[in-house]
This record gives structure tokens, sequence and C-alpha cells, in this order.
């Protein structure tokens, strides 16, 4: 029966870990709707083909979603010509789609044709707010250095981005911060930020009222709309992806995302691409969205095998350890300080690490393994403390009356440590929850999906469908753990309950 309990984690936690054999088509796309809702079009393009199709969305950054292409998480994603020669091919300057198409095939990887337009980078303000200080021109930023500017993490980073603007233009703003991009249109509208960077086919440009600052240096080189796949793609589905090519127009785009803003629902801002053709009532008639509260309970599942499976792992792992770093020597400071120093990486940033390596890729295996390696600091410093904290009587008892060693730490050593192990153990599963969330950026899915969801569409009631639901699993981890507590702490060991 205890081998059956032991084996029943590991049966559940092997389709995740060692996923499925599956011929589907998985389509990629960044974090804001326009990458979205040009998936969701290719995605339907390729059902009339005859494709099953998988759509991971809002799986983050460029570097993200381009690990996940050449690992072949993923077989497909929009891009644009001077991302892919600026950050992915790391050339300055401009590049023909020749060029780009050349290097690109040496990664195993092909450009599509144009879709039809551009999504151009540009620095806005409130046009209220530019016309009181004269300002139209980004050359005119340079008299106004007291300016508050609020652009994305990777815009900041970019190698087309917010630095090399400034070095070209002579720009000095020292009250410079990273802000995510959607939260950057509301920090302007309530005039917390002067100036961000926007995509020239934002909806938020009109709504608004802002003005792009014209680039009268031409820094800013043009990044026309493009879909990436893999080589080993069926030639019928990359087929479909062509059918695309210059069929979108700039105004067409700026609508759709006007409609995934307006609705909250990608599926419905991809449906104004295919109004008016013959199949327009075929891909608009099979909605992709279950129930609100369905859809809840399957991210709170999802959420749950990931923490419970990394909380299974890192318990298997980190007692162990525990147990060693508990006891004197080099191996047990090399111990503390492994799992230290993994828990100093920040979440996303290993999240970024994990990605391009092999078995990982875009996966919950990716996130499990983070979470796995997160959860060891607690349990292995618990585990370790509560074991040196044992006082030396009963080391000595222990051993007058002959015991092993196993036996001693089996019956007499951990069961005093237990209450400090199972503090540690339940750190772990709370921070867990929350971390869990990340999950998202790399299409694990869990409760982060509809923040991140919510964040990239500016809509609070979307955010709130993960945020609380993952805030009431925390105390319900919580508690669920002070149950544990009752049931495999010795009762002289539990903490007495609090006197009135």
């Amino acid at each position: 029966m205890k081998r059956a309990s032991l084996l029943l984690p590991l049966l559940l936690l092997l389709p995740i870990l060692t996923g499925c054999a599956s011929k589907t088509i998985v389509l990629g796309s960044k974090k804001f709707p326009e990458s979205n809702v040009l998936s969701k079009i290719a995605k339907r393009k390729l059902e009339q083909a005859g494709f099953t199709v998988e759509h991971k969305e809002d799986l983050g950054s460029t570097g993200i979603v381009w690990a996940a292409l050449k690992g072949g998480s993923i077989a497909a994603y929009p891009e644009y010509t001077a991302t892919i020669s600026q950050e992915i091919l790391k050339v300055k300057g401009d590049m023909s789609e020749e060029a780009i198409r050349a290097a690109l095939q040496k990664e195993g990887i092909g450009l599509g044709g144009e879709l039809g337009f551009t999504d151009n980078y540009g620095l806005v303000m409130l046009k209220s707010r530019a016309d009181a200080l004269n300002i139209h021109k980004i050359s005119d930023l340079a008299n106004h250095p007291d300016l508050k500017v609020g652009v994305s993490h990777e815009f900041l980073g970019r190698e087309d981005g917010w630095k090399p603007l400034a070095t070209k233009y002579g720009l000095n703003v020292p009250n410079t911060s990273g802000i995510d991009h959607s939260l950057a249109y509301l920090a302007l509208k309530n005039s917390q930020i002067d100036l961000t960077e926007a995509y020239t086919t934002d909806a938020e440009i009109a709504e608004y009222k802002l003005l792009v600052l014209e680039d009268d240096r031409n820094y800013f080189p043009k990044y026309h709309a493009v879909f990436v796949y893999r080589l080993d793609m069926p030639q019928k589905a990359v087929d479909a992806l062509k059918t695309l090519e210059g069929t979108i127009s700039e105004d067409k785009m700026i609508a759709m995302n006007a409609e995934a803003k307006k609705t909250k629902d990608y599926n419905k801002a991809a449906a104004l691409y295919f109004a008016g053709s013959p199949n327009a009532a075929m891909t608009s008639s099979a909605p992709e969205a279950s129930s609100p509260f369905r859809v809840i309970l399957t991210l709170i599942g999802q959420h749950l095998a990931l923490v419970g499976s990394s909380l299974f792992l890192a318990i298997l792992v980190g007692v162990p350890l525990g147990i060693a770093a508990s006891r004197p020597g080099g191996v047990s400071q090399a111990i503390l300080g492994i799992v230290g120093v993994i828990q100093t990486i920040p979440s996303l940033a290993l999240l970024a690490l994990l990605v391009p390596i092999p078995f990982f890729g875009i996966s919950a295996r990716t996130a499990i393994a983070a979470l796995f390696l997160y959860s060891l600091l607690p349990i292995v410093r618990n585990t370790a403390t509560g074991l040196l904290e044992i006082p030396a009587s009963l080391r000595e008892s222990a051993a007058a009356l002959g015991l092993e060693p196993g036996a001693q730490l089996f019956k007499i050593y951990l069961p005093i440590a237990s209450r400090t192990i199972l503090a540690g153990i339940k750190t772990s599963a709370v921070i867990n929850v929350g971390t869990a969330t990340l999950a998202a950026l790399i299409g694990a899915g869990g409760l982060g999906q509809p923040i991140i969801r919510g964040i990239s569409l500016n809509d609070n009631n979307t955010i709130l469908q993960g945020a609380v639901p993952a805030a009431l699993l925390a105390l319900a981890v919580e508690f669920g753990f002070n149950l544990v507590d009752r049931l495999l702490i010795p009762k002289g060991l539990r903490l007495p309950a609090p006197k009135d």
C-alpha cells in the first residue's frame, strides 16, 4: 500500500515530464494583443487547411518565443523584420529581406513574406502635453531633461531601443524607468509619466489622443510584419501561412487591435480578418472559450499540477539534501550555498534560461523544473536546522539504546525535527503558488494566464480571474498544511494552543 501511494504521484507526473507525441502544429505569440491576434488568424488558416492547431498565447518577450521556435516547442509565430535583424540576428543597420531569409535558414528557420503592414516603434506623449511643451519631434526632447519617461523593459535593453536612441538624439533624461508596455498607456493617461514607446498600430494611440513624435533623424528601422516558421514544418502548413501575405493593411490591423481591446477576446478580433470571406461562418462559429467558471477550474487544476509536481520532487530531493547538510563538513556548506544561490536567480530569468535547453522548451516541464529549484532552499535549510537543533543529550540517549544510525535518524531525529521540516515544506508550497503564475509566460498554463492577459488588455476583471483564485489557493494550501501538522507531528512536539 505504501509503495502504491508513492508510485501514484510519479504516475501523475509522468505525462507532464515526458510529454506526449503529437502531430499538432503549435503556434506561439508574444505578450501583446497584436501578436496574439495574428496567431489566431494563422490558426484558423491552418485549421482550414486540415491541421490540428494549438496556440500558446502571451509567451513573453522576443527571447523566449525565439528560443521556443528554435527548440521546436512551437512551429511558427508572428515577428517583425527589424526585430529579427536587430534583436535575433544582432546585425546593426538595415538588412534586406533576402539577407534575413538566408541568415535564418542557417538556424533552420524560414521567413514568410510581408503580411501587408508595418508596426513600427514610435515615442508617444499625450497630445495636450506635447502641445503645451512644444514637443513634436524626438529631437525636441533634448530641451526637456526633466520629463518622466517610462518604457518597456524590453525596449530599455534592445539594440534598437531607448539607450541607442538617446545617444543618437543627444538625450539626457535621468528620470527613465522600465514599465510593462500595456501599463505605460495608463500611466501616460494619468500623467504619471510623460513619454513612452508605442507600436504604431496600437489602438491606444487614437483612444488616448496620443501624439507620435516625428523620428526626424530616421532612427527607427521598418518593422514589417511577417511569420517565421521552422523549416521542418509541413509544406502544406507553410503554404497556408503564405496565403496571409499582403492581406492585412495597417488600418485593418489597427481595427483588429481595437476590437481585441474592446471585447477582451482575440478570437473575435481575428474574426474581423475573415469577415465577408466564403469561410467566415465556419471560422467564427466555433468559439474556443468555455464558461468562465469552467475556465477558472481548468486553470486551478493546471496550477495545482505545477505546484504539486514541483513540490513533490523538491521533498524527494530536498529532505535528503537537508539531512546531508546537517552533518559537519564542506559538503554541508556546499549544499546550502548552492541552493541559496539558486534562490537569488530571478524567477523570470530562470525560466528564460531553461527554455532553450533540449527537453524543456515552453512547457510544463520547464515550469516544474524552475519551481522545483525554487522550492529547495526552505526545505533543505529547515531540514538541516531541525536536525542540528536536536540536543546532544538526546543523541547520546539514542546511541545508548544501541540503535543503528539509520534507525536513530528515522525513529528519533526526523520525528523530533518534523515540525521544522514541515514548516519549510509549507513555506515552499505557499511561495510556489505565487511564483507558478509566471509559468504562463512560457505556455505552461495556470492562474498566471488571465493575469498576463488582463495586463496586456488593461482589463482588471481578467486580472482578478487569476489573482483572486491564486490568493485563495495559497490560503487553502496554508490551511491544508496546518491539518497535516496535526496528523504527522507527534503530539508532544506541537505548538501549544494559545490561551485566552
